[in-house]
């Protein structure tokens, strides 16, 4: 019988003619099959033993992790390089979770052990974060239960501590995008419509968020090539986005009807998307959208800018997002079915758009309700004479009230 290879570890160690820390650990050749001993530089003592924890983790090299233990932090990245090597998040999600993760690293609970942590030490660190939004409070808490998680499926631990802990409500409101109230839309667009592309670069931007319901993204993302004029459409079918070093890159959409869509133009704002297009005729792949570089524009400068404009114009409280949070509104209020709007802004699923928009949908369902009525009663399905001797009923006893009340 063959025996089982020792398994190695690998060792952390001060070279002084390099005066580097360096780190040795082994991994398996793909062609030799071969166990082959590789080497990684360092500044620091701690950068080093952070890597070769990090490394052994990933391997799951049992001797390591009975030795040492898995530190909580180490764990939650291994997590998320494994989903972004296995593309179940894109690089801006990744980015997301790390920045999510530095923010755990704040408290020194996250470099301990997993297999050490109780869940009142848990508890103690969720009821620190009150002054943290909602949004950012639940991120936390989904990193410590995907860890746990993970630490009982792989054997590290055998009762997850997270089920006792309870999160805490934010001391801070939650943020509501809200849409422009139709006369301040008016006032925008008379002043994008009013002024040169050469003043105001990403005018038509926002006249295509505000009008078609895109994205910030999806609308800075668009080339020449993506509008139909003869159909008079434009195909939304790729986005801005940054990679999980804060790049600006190029992202194609998802091939679903949440994502790739294509969106009617409205003809008042035809001519302006027009005019973009003959600019965007000597832009690289003739891009509707870049900056004095020439390269991609990142939407955040597009948003400052659309707020300096809002404040000369006496708006506050919107943002990019808002824009197209207004063209959502707008089509609600103008009688469109929410199946048909959810396919029009991208929606994945109609509950995202019921979800958005709910107060708008409550601020008209009585108008929907009275339809309902009429269409009863204009197909003989109540009987009319019934409802109009109810209805005579209810005046005269609301008319005996108001004189007892005079």
């Amino acid at each position: 019988m063959e025996k089982s290879k020792k398994e190695k570890i690998g060792s952390v160690y001060y070279d002084k003619r390099d005066k580097k820390w360096k780190v040795v650990y082994y991994i398996i050749d793909n062609e030799t099959k071969q166990e082959k001993r590789k080497y990684k530089s360092f500044q620091t003592e701690k950068e080093a033993r952070d890597c070769l924890t990090s490394i052994q983790c990933q391997k799951g090299n049992s001797l390591f992790i009975k030795n040492n233990g898995i530190p909580l932090n180490m764990l939650m990245k291994q997590i998320a390089e494994k989903k972004l090597d296995l593309n179940l998040v894109g690089e801006r999600t990744y980015a997301r979770i790390i920045e999510t993760i530095k923010t755990i690293e704040k408290t020194e609970l996250s470099k301990q052990n997993i297999n050490e942590i109780t869940s009142n030490e848990i508890q103690e660190y969720m009821n620190t974060l009150k002054d943290y939004s909602n949004s950012t409070i639940k991120k936390i808490r989904e990193q410590f239960s995907q860890a746990f998680k993970e630490g009982i499926n792989k054997g590290y631990i055998i009762r997850n501590p997270m089920n006792d802990v309870i999160s805490p409500k934010s001391n801070k409101k939650n943020k509501i995008v809200r849409a422009l109230e139709i006369e301040e839309q008016q006032q925008l667009t008379n002043y994008l419509r009013s002024v040169s592309i050469t003043n105001e670069p990403y005018k038509v931007a926002y006249l295509i968020e505000m009008y078609l319901g895109l994205r910030v993204g999806e609308a800075l993302a668009l080339r020449s090539t993506d509008i139909n004029l003869h159909k008079n459409l434009i195909s939304v079918t790729k986005t801005l986005s940054t990679d999980k070093e804060h790049k600006i890159i190029m992202k194609y959409l998802p091939k679903t009807f949440g994502g790739i869509r294509e969106v009617p133009i409205p003809g008042f704002i035809r001519d302006e998307i027009i005019r973009q297009m003959q600019i965007a005729e000597e832009n690289r792949d003739k891009q509707l959208f870049l900056n004095k570089d020439n390269n991609y524009v990142r939407p955040e400068n597009t948003n400052r800018r659309l707020k300096e404009i809002l404040r000369a114009i006496g708006v506050t409280g919107i943002s990019s997002h808002s824009l197209r949070h207004t063209y959502g509104t707008r089509c609600i209020e103008a009688g469109m079915r929410a199946v048909a709007l959810q396919r029009l802004m991208g929606h994945t699923d109609v509950a995202i758009t019921l979800n958005t928009y709910t107060s708008v949908f409550n601020k008209y369902k009585e108008a929907e309700l009275e339809k309902v009525n009429n269409y009863y009663m204009n197909n003989e399905i109540v009987n009319t004479d019934y409802l109009l001797e109810e209805n005579q009923k209810i005046l005269n006893e609301k008319g005996e009230q108001e004189i007892e009340e005079r």
